[in-house]
């Protein structure tokens, strides 16, 4: 099993940096993408803006993202069922917010992405060159990826108390697999952790602060 809590030396977002990518994020929502040159630039494609937020509220893999079709998704019922993950079959409980943020953008065909590239049928190929844009336009570190969100995804739930178990079904790793204990949907504690998650997520990129360990569904008890 996991220890998350334990990675000390696994590099995470810090307080100051998760508001530094929500800075990023809505700088970059109404602005042109600024160029080298001074001259103003164009618009950031807006998928990789919602690719971004997505992946800060989930834990997802990038690639899981950027080709997640939205046949893909049942969000009456919060979930996400990936056919084929580096775990094979996963379904991924969805937190409130990712919901939220899912909503605005479709629903859209089946087969289509969820985040598609500007151009073309493929996926969005350049999202790690636009990644850095978003860091770029936050002021955060050269060393912070894509998937530093995931591990920062997985540190966040930690400290908030969460099972081990609960975070490797958001995750997706094989020690916490959904798919092998239900059939269609994530249960209602695996939904809670993902929206405390979530909304401790939306609360740090907002520069509010810390996150705090209350008791509920998901949450690691002491043993005396």
């Amino acid at each position: 099993m996991i220890r998350y809590a334990d990675r000390r030396r696994q590099r995470r977002l810090s307080d100051e940096e998760y508001a530094a990518l929500g800075a990023g994020l809505a700088a970059l929502t109404n602005a042109p993408k600024p160029r080298k040159d001074g001259k103003q630039g164009h618009m950031m494609w807006p998928a990789a803006i919602h690719a971004a937020r997505f992946l800060a509220l989930t834990g997802w893999r990038s690639g899981e993202a950027l080709t997640l079709r939205w046949g893909m998704l049942d969000l009456p019922r919060r979930t996400a069922r990936l056919p084929d993950t580096k775990t094979g079959e996963s379904v991924r409980p969805l937190a409130s917010a990712a919901c939220d943020l899912l909503r605005r953008l479709g629903p859209g065909k089946g087969d289509a992405l969820v985040f598609p590239p500007s151009r073309g049928d493929g996926i969005m190929s350049g999202f790690p060159t636009l990644f850095e844009c978003i860091t770029k336009a936050g002021g955060l570190p050269k060393d912070v990826t894509p998937h530093i969100l995931r591990h920062s995804f997985a540190s966040l739930a930690a400290d908030l108390g969460c099972s081990e178990l609960a975070i490797a079904a958001l995750l997706g790793h094989r020690s916490g697999s959904v798919t092998a204990r239900y059939t269609h949907a994530a249960d209602d504690v695996l939904l809670a952790v993902a929206d405390r998650v979530g909304a401790a997520t939306l609360r740090k990129m907002a520069g509010e602060g810390s996150a705090e360990v209350v008791a509920g569904p998901g949450v690691q008890q002491e043993v005396a």
